[in-house]
């Protein structure tokens, strides 16, 4: 799965309205028109200004996990990566975005797609994790 630098700094102070109600996924709630407060989508997904940057996924390796060809991924470098975690990673040079595990105390990049195998590195390989993704963005269809 190959990433590709989005250049497009946040901008800083964006405030938009942050219904006080919840949507429901299930059964339809009667709507309510009040506004909590205001929400800043910076505030919301970066927590490490100075450490953060967006990628644009492209591929289908990581569906499993709701990380689809298009989406946007907000990759946080000051975030210690843990097994679990998606990760941006460098393998033999290449950026690659997979789940963080271990083997026997060794790391193993996890795809999110059955097609996909494992990344295990071989004597002499190094793994370079770039970031951890924090967060996702994607269209939903029809958008």
């Amino acid at each position: 799965m190959a990433l590709t630098v989005i250049g497009r700094p946040l901008r800083p102070g964006l405030r938009l309205p942050l219904f006080l109600s919840r949507v429901a996924a299930g059964f339809p709630s009667p709507a309510e028109d009040h506004i909590e407060a205001s929400l800043s989508l910076d505030e919301l997904c970066v927590l490490h200004p100075a450490a953060t940057f967006f990628l644009r996924v492209v591929g289908d390796s990581m569906t499993g996990l709701g990380i689809f060809d298009g989406d946007i991924l907000v990759v946080d470098r000051s975030i210690t990566p843990r097994a679990g975690m998606v990760v941006v990673a460098v393998v033999n040079g290449e950026f690659t975005c997979k789940q963080l595990a271990y083997e026997h105390g060794a790391p193993v990049l996890r795809a999110a797609n059955k097609a996909y195998p494992d990344i295990r590195l071989r004597d002499g390989e190094d793994l370079e994790v770039f970031g951890v993704a924090t967060r996702c963005i994607h269209k939903l269809p029809g958008c």
